[in-house]
């Protein structure tokens, strides 16, 4: 099935490529994301987006990317010199830590002066200490990062003592938005509303299924082959029995609306759902049910690791994703596509293995090793989904921007 799309995207390639420019006739496209795409032979589906994606050491850095960043960021403040970079706080993570230098060389290398920092907590020794407010750490590969304390950044913004054009945010901002953000003047990208505080997944999900619906009707295909189905829920205590009774319900019929897809395109394999918070990231939060039966009677370490998240927030909102099968095998490993781009455009990608893995389960977890992308017949296709995604992000981001303004101040969001 998958190859009698790609044979449909080369026969409407024009009016493809017209179909998606059109749609991101805007500077307003994210900065910068990475989607997850999963590949069951029938269907290919993006299963995941991220605003603030970690990893662009995985990809190739080529000077194609270094002229996307300096475009991106140009096109958004055109006199920009200085750079405000705030990266999440995994100072214990040294691959995230590789991540994030990678992201401050680029921009560097396309011509900007770029200071690191992040929310270390003001109380902290580090900020401080009057001579030293920032911390030296090593990286994955044994280079060096420094992390300036955010709060003494600012105030010296604040004082005059220090001047920034704009701030590039490389975290997701879920425990909200800080006080020193929400004050500063300071140009932002992506987004403070693009960060999971506000952000959801199922909000997400059904902006990009509507432009997919307009996509599939262009190259004359079921939408369902490039989409999942899914369902959302709020205000549900894992713990509680009548919750997961809600949950029971809810999965019962999103299993039975796969099921009807797989008879009417006769696929033979029995469908799933994966259970995920709404607002959460880092693969954390995740459960896979092929049985709607199973949500009653998870144990209190099942259920443990549903009712946490990223930071130890307590997760209310979960959202019933179809699950789309893997077929793709790197050395007899299962893998999914990661796939990264700069305001819409695609920069390179690699493949998420998982050896620990069934072809079912979530991929992002312990055990995953990535390797480049470098001749996938479907990597076309991988990257129309991701633009699409971003399109829908786009939109995304624009509504939520929008529900902070005063009613006469709204506008349109296309």
């Amino acid at each position: 099935m998958v190859d009698k799309i790609q044979k449909k995207l080369i026969q409407n390639s024009v009016q493809i490529e017209e179909w998606l420019h059109k749609q991101e006739q805007s500077c307003c496209v994210p900065f910068y994301s990475s989607v997850d795409v999963r590949n069951a032979g029938f269907k290919a589906a993006v299963v995941d987006t991220n605003l603030f994606p970690a990893g662009f050491n995985n990809i190739l850095i080529t000077p194609k990317v270094i002229q996307a960043l300096q475009t991106a960021i140009k096109n958004r403040v055109p006199n920009a010199k200085n750079i405000l970079f705030i990266t999440e706080e995994h100072t214990r993570n040294k691959w995230y830590l590789e991540n994030a230098l990678v992201l401050q060389n680029l921009m560097e290398k396309a011509g900007f002066s770029v200071t690191v920092a992040s929310f270390l907590d003001p109380k902290n020794a580090v900020c401080d200490n009057e001579n030293t407010p920032f911390i030296d750490l090593e990286t994955e590969t044994r280079k060096h990062i420094r992390l300036n304390c955010l709060h003494r950044i600012l105030k010296d913004v604040e004082k005059d003592e220090k001047q920034f054009d704009l701030i590039i945010l490389n975290n997701d901002l879920s425990t909200g938005i800080p006080e020193i953000l929400q004050k500063t003047s300071i140009p932002i990208y992506p987004s403070l509303q693009a960060g999971w505080h506000s952000r959801l997944k199922s909000h997400h999900f059904k902006v990009a299924n509507a432009l997919l619906t307009d996509f599939a009707k262009l190259i004359e295909i079921d939408p369902w082959l490039l989409s999942c189905l899914f369902e959302s829920t709020d205000h549900i205590d894992i713990n509680s029995e009548e919750d997961r009774q809600t949950l029971f319900v809810q999965t019962d019929r999103l299993l039975k609306e796969i099921q009807k897809k797989y008879d009417e395109h006769t696929i033979q394999e029995k469908p799933f759902v994966f259970l995920k918070s709404d607002n959460g990231t880092y693969g954390m939060g995740i459960h896979v049910f092929e049985n709607a039966e199973d949500i009653l009677t998870l144990n209190r370490k099942e259920r443990n690791k549903l009712h946490v998240g990223k930071g130890s927030q307590v997760i209310e909102r979960y959202i019933l994703q179809e699950g789309v099968p893997s077929i793709v095998r790197i050395e007899k490993n299962i893998g999914e596509a990661c796939i990264y781009q700069i305001a819409n455009q695609f920069m390179g990608g690699f493949y998420r293995i998982n050896s620990q893995k069934t072809d079912r389960e979530n991929l992002n977890s312990q055990g995953m090793i990535f390797t480049q992308i470098t001749d996938d017949p479907q990597l076309e296709l991988y990257q129309i989904l991701a633009r699409i995604s971003g399109l829908a992000a786009k939109r995304e981001i624009c509504e939520l921007e929008q529900s902070k303004l005063p009613e006469a101040l709204k506008i349109q969001c296309q």
